[in-house]
């Protein structure tokens, strides 16, 4: 007599085939390890650029940012080797109105010490832009990048190569007419750029650092409004960002140093003198550090409204995302007054400025953190 079948057994002549175990985590079955690696490059591609502001804020200050009169993107990664290469460099650079106007008793000896800046600052540029490729080209080649980043890494580095001709088109500008240091307002688009790279790179590095599927599950416990008061904040730095090139870019920064007043008043004397009348919100120096510590105020106001408001997460790491964010600002505003009252130094310009750096940072992490939690049991385990 046959065994009895279950009523819910196919009837045939073979014996049922073995179910496959279903596997978990499929969404990062082949990424998970590419994730990784990825997020290493990007972190060193990262401090390459947080390295390349730093250079770029003392080749500003040293008004070493016109020394190189040429833009050869290949072939100028050799500095000069000889004394004829650079006595025909610094030729080049005497026939610069920075040179007639500003320089013109100064010796070979010194402006090498010039010329290396600038030259540093270059071949850091093209550091980045070669890590970036052969990275971007070795993960393409491999195969190994996750689905729907190919967009997000190649947009880094067309960023990267529109940056370096910007910086040419910064660096030209200082080279006609009765110029003696770049235009401000180009000053300005560079900084922002490298800034908005740097982001870019900087959320990114933050994705990476989890797996899709924790972000997903992430994603539905995101706090949508204090993400969104984030994104204020973090806008209001960059407009804070793009205020200080121009302070920099025309030396307002050493106009004033008292404070909080400005020349014994609130708003510096003449601060409309210049026609047409917007020219002024650009080009006159009181009124450039005017706004830079009129924003600053405001980013640190509402920094410290917005970060009151990340208390309130029930997310611990979100909540102290947000504390760092507003205990930097304050430390950033303090940095911002003293570099003012000492006539803003090149030591503490270039602190200040690397604050910048952190802030921004600190802002886009906390702003991360809203829109994806890192949820914590009751334990305080992840």
């Amino acid at each position: 007599m046959s065994p009895k079948r279950s009523i819910f057994e196919e009837v045939g002549n073979k014996a049922p085939a073995a179910r496959a175990t279903p596997k978990g985590n499929l969404i990062d079955a082949r990424p998970r390890g590419a994730r990784q690696a990825i997020r290493i490059w990007l972190i060193v591609l990262f401090a390459l650029v947080v390295a390349m502001i730093g250079v770029g804020g003392a080749t500003r200050l040293t008004d070493s940012g016109l020394s190189i009169t040429e833009w050869r993107p290949v072939t100028g990664a050799l500095p000069p080797m000889d004394e004829a290469a650079w006595a025909g460099e610094f030729a080049k650079y005497q026939a610069t109105p920075q040179f007639a106007l500003m320089n013109r008793g100064m010796t070979l000896a010194e402006f090498k010490g010039i010329y290396w800046w600038e030259w540093g600052h270059r071949q850091l540029g093209r550091t980045i832009g070669l890590v970036w490729a052969v990275g971007f080209l070795g993960f393409l080649a491999t195969r190994r990048i996750p689905p729907g980043w190919v967009p997000r890494l190649l947009g880094i580095g067309v960023l990267g190569g529109l940056q370096g001709a910007i910086g040419w088109w910064m660096v030209s500008s200082g080279l006609v007419g009765d110029m003696t240091s770049v235009a401000s307002y180009r000053l300005a688009v560079h900084l922002g750029l490298a800034f908005l790279i740097l982001g870019f790179i900087a959320w990114y590095v933050l994705e990476l650092g989890r797996s899709q599927a924790e972000l997903l599950q992430a994603r539905r416990l995101a706090e949508p409004k204090l993400f969104g008061t984030a994104t204020g904040v973090l806008h209001l730095a960059f407009l804070q960002v793009l205020l200080g090139a121009l302070v920099a870019g025309i030396d307002a920064g050493r106009g004033f140093t008292d404070w909080p007043l400005m020349g014994g008043q609130v708003l510096p004397p003449d601060p409309f003198a210049l026609s047409p009348l917007w020219r002024n919100f650009f080009e006159d120096p009181g009124l450039v550090q005017f706004m830079h510590r009129a924003v600053g105020y405001l980013v640190l106001v509402f920094g410290a409204v917005v970060a009151v408001l990340g208390r309130r997460s029930p997310q611990a790491a979100t909540r102290m995302a947000f504390a760092w964010m507003g205990t930097w600002l304050l430390v950033q505003v303090g940095l911002g007054i003293v570099t003012l009252v000492h006539g803003a130094p090149m030591h503490l310009g270039l602190i200040h400025q690397m604050g910048a750096v952190v802030a921004f940072v600190l802002i886009l992490r906390a702003r991360f953190l809203a829109r994806y939690p890192v949820v914590q049991s009751i334990r305080g385990s992840r």
